[in-house]
């Protein structure tokens, strides 16, 4: 199988499926528990969208709460059945029922498909891509490993697992080394330890075997600095101190920001984005806000730099079309669907909806989200929106968010 652009015709449907069940006797409601402010169930949504050679992303789940985050996040929702979503159930049982029910809404079954598991919180889009790419290559399955130089030993009787056999069934025996010879690191074969994070099947094979290994597994090695399974209270609160480290920042935004050969529009809210969401009114009843100058900075740089530019909001206020005006960008105010206006805006500037940055800052924002590739929240937006995001800003709205995006997507601050 030859790996073609996602979407593209006779391209082969790469299914990425994320179980994530309402139950957890370790960790309580552990697939929407956040690790830098993010739900563990929208990273991994977010490092599947963003994978290339990925053509559909869906989570597998039993609880209402982590299916409203997942379609925040953008991915699609398979219910799973009660009787696939106990202690005793296997994610390989997930993952059929959830290519069943895919194909039976698409019309066409997977080729591909992959495991993933939001308990590992630094899964990173390249792992995704790597073991997609290991199966569109020839392989029949393949998982995500890390390289490991730990002595490995066993309490008691070891079995048949190789290492130092002296005969004694009771103490410490070797495992994965002869404990009466110590080696040193560079003299020792490298073991490779699996990380729980991704795996990648063809499908027709994993039908079949009813096991996600089966025929030639190819191993994709990744970073063992951000090996972590979230399994107790303890993992959770080793990750939370990791991700200012392992999420490219101190802010607690997950990931890479967007440059501008990411983004080929950006559409903007306009109340608690450009504005701090209070409303100011006179004795008259007039309406007015507060707007921030360096926004109107950065959205003028965005425009000198050919980006096309769009405020969507749901209010039908005169001074959100004054403000547009002031701005010189189109303006579409007094919406009730946005979701279906920007789409249909999209469509008639030609726009890929996965080139589109938005930002918003409330729970009316998460349609849009869910359309385009770049779901950008303020700093000051719902919890629920900033957990849906792509990335977050370290502004509220109304004090300069927007020039913070412009300075990310242009890649220098303004001034």
């Amino acid at each position: 199988m030859s790996p073609s652009a996602p979407g593209a015709p006779g391209s082969p449907v790469v299914l990425a499926v994320i179980p994530a069940r309402g139950g957890s006797k370790g960790v309580p409601a552990k697939n929407l528990a956040t690790v830098g402010g993010v739900p563990l169930v929208v990273r991994a949504v977010r490092e599947c969208l963003a994978a290339r050679g990925v053509t559909h992303t869906v989570v597998s789940t039993d609880d209402e709460a982590i299916a409203e985050a997942a379609r925040g996040a953008g991915a699609e929702v398979v219910r799973r059945p009660a009787g696939i979503a106990g202690d005793t159930a296997t994610s390989e049982a997930a993952v059929l029922h959830a290519m069943d029910v895919h194909a039976e809404r698409h019309g066409r079954a997977a080729e591909v498909v992959l495991l993933v598991q939001c308990t590992s919180p630094f899964l990173t889009r390249e792992d995704v891509e790597g073991v997609a790419a290991a199966v569109a290559g020839g392989a029949d399955s393949a998982l995500t490993v890390a390289p490991f130089h730990g002595f490995v030993w066993r309490d008691g009787d070891t079995g048949d697992l190789g290492g130092d056999f002296d005969g004694a069934a009771d103490g410490g025996n070797g495992v994965n080394h002869d404990k009466a010879y110590r080696p040193r690191r560079q003299d020792r074969p490298q073991d490779l330890l699996e990380t729980g994070a991704a795996y990648a099947m063809r499908a027709g094979g994993f039908r079949e075997a009813g096991h996600r290994f089966f025929g030639r597994t190819e191993l994709v090695r990744t970073d063992p600095a951000r090996v972590l399974e979230i399994d107790d209270p303890h993992d959770l609160a080793r990750a939370r101190a990791l991700a200012p480290l392992l999420d490219g920042g101190t802010d607690g935004r997950p990931g890479a920001l967007p440059a501008r050969d990411d983004v080929d529009a950006v559409v903007l809210d306009f109340d608690g984005t450009q504005t701090d969401d209070r409303v100011y009114v006179d004795s008259d009843g007039r309406e007015t806000v507060a707007v921030h100058r360096g926004d109107g900075l950065g959205i003028a740089a965005l425009r000198r730099a050919g980006l096309p530019l769009l405020i969507l909001s749901t209010e039908e206020n005169p001074v959100v079309a004054a403000r547009a005006r002031k701005l010189r960008i189109p303006v579409l105010h007094g919406v009730d669907r946005k979701d279906l206006a920007l789409k249909q805006w999209c469509e008639e500037q030609g726009i890929a909806p996965e080139r589109v940055l938005y930002v918003g800052n409330d729970v009316n924002d998460l349609p849009c989200f869910g359309l385009v590739g770049w779901p950008v929240a303020v700093a000051s937006a719902h919890d629920v929106v900033r957990g849906a995001a792509r990335a977050v800003t370290s502004t509220p709205g109304g004090a300069g968010a927007i020039r913070e995006i412009a300075s990310w997507i242009l890649g220098k601050e303004l001034s």
